[in-house]
C-alpha cells in the first residue's frame, strides 16, 4: 500500500472526501515527524511507538578502495510495533 492507496482507504472507511482524507493523513504524518524532530516519542496504544535512536560515530570501509572512513554520529527514526499490531500480523 502506498500513500495514495492509504488516503483512498481512509476516505472510504470514514466517508470523507479524498481531499479531507489526504489532509488528515498529511496532518498525522507531519505531527509524527515534528514530534520526532523535537526528540519526543509518539505512542499509539495498540499500534506502536515511534522514537528517535542515536547512533554513535563509527569507522567503516569504502567497499571500492578498502580505505577506512569515519561515519559521523547521527539520529534515526525507529518504530516498535505494539502487541495488537504484532498479533494482527501473525
Amino acid at each position: 500500500m502506498n500513500k495514495n492507496e492509504l488516503i483512498a482507504q481512509v476516505a472510504k472507511d470514514t466517508n470523507l472526501s479524498k481531499n479531507d482524507a489526504s489532509a488528515a493523513v498529511e496532518a498525522t504524518l507531519n505531527a509524527i515527524i515534528a514530534s520526532l524532530g523535537k526528540g519526543d516519542e509518539v505512542r499509539l496504544v495498540g499500534f506502536g511507538t515511534f522514537a528517535v535512536a542515536s547512533r554513535s560515530a563509527t569507522e567503516g570501509r569504502n567497499p571500492r578502495t578498502g580505505e577506512t572512513i569515519k561515519i559521523p554520529a547521527s539520529k534515526a527514526p525507529k518504530f516498535k510495533a505494539g502487541k495488537a499490531f504484532k498479533d494482527a500480523v501473525n
